[in-house]
């Protein structure tokens, strides 16, 4: 038997493996502001900032304000990567 390693990028993927023998990992990262600064005076402006960067520890509300722009996590754009690796048999 050979083993599988198969990685899926995907927003909001769900995954339920109830018959196979798999192990699925999630790994999620919060990338560039997406906050419009502008939308009080009908505009479109971004600040620029790349990633999320955590102002504190995990479990602190610290924890969900980003260092580099000021701004609340849901305002990062949430990317989910599933790693999904399962046993599986390919034919001869």
């Amino acid at each position: 038997m050979t083993k599988c390693h198969v990685i899926l990028k995907k927003d909001d993927f769900y995954y339920d493996d109830s018959t196979n023998s798999s192990l699925t990992i999630r790994t999620v990262r919060y990338r560039e502001c997406q906050k419009n600064h502008a939308a009080s005076v009908g505009g479109y402006a971004v600040d620029g900032c790349r990633e999320f960067m955590s102002s504190g520890e995990e479990g602190t509300p610290d924890a969900l304000t980003c260092a580099a722009c000021g701004c609340h996590r849901n305002f990062h754009r949430r990317e989910v990567e599933t790693e999904v690796a399962s046993d599986c048999s390919f034919p001869s």
